[in-house]
């Protein structure tokens, strides 16, 4: 049972990032890594990056890799990110505040340290 109820849950989850990319014009895609260790992080992060119609955010939970498909007349994929990382999630191009990280929930506090050292490589 539990197993049908994930099945459903990431069907409905493709599915609407499907129809959200369909509707987002001049539409350009790309993917990045985003910090974050859980599905409460997932439903942050592309909380943070979604705009109706211009930008969509789909995080990958295991590979920590989110796909940005974004309207490149009306944003840019560093506005998103900056909008991630103000919402305490740190990614390629920008940190975290450290209120902003100490705000999430326990589980989804990430190993900042090991954040910092593969964004130097």
């Amino acid at each position: 049972m539990k197993s049908l109820k994930k099945i459903m849950i990431a069907a409905f989850l493709v599915l609407s990032t499907v129809s959200v990319s369909a509707q987002i014009k001049n539409k350009k895609v790309e993917n990045v890594k985003i910090s974050g260790n859980c599905e409460m992080c997932k439903k942050n992060i592309e909380t943070a990056g979604n705009i109706k119609k211009i930008a969509a955010v789909n995080w990958n939970v295991d590979s920590k890799i989110a796909q940005i498909t974004y309207d490149s007349s009306q944003t840019n994929p560093d506005e998103i990110l900056k909008r991630i990382a103000m919402a305490g999630y740190e990614n390629e191009k920008f940190a975290a505040n450290d209120e902003q990280y100490n705000k999430l929930h326990t589980c989804c506090q990430y190993d900042r340290d090991a954040t910092k050292k593969s964004a130097k490589k």
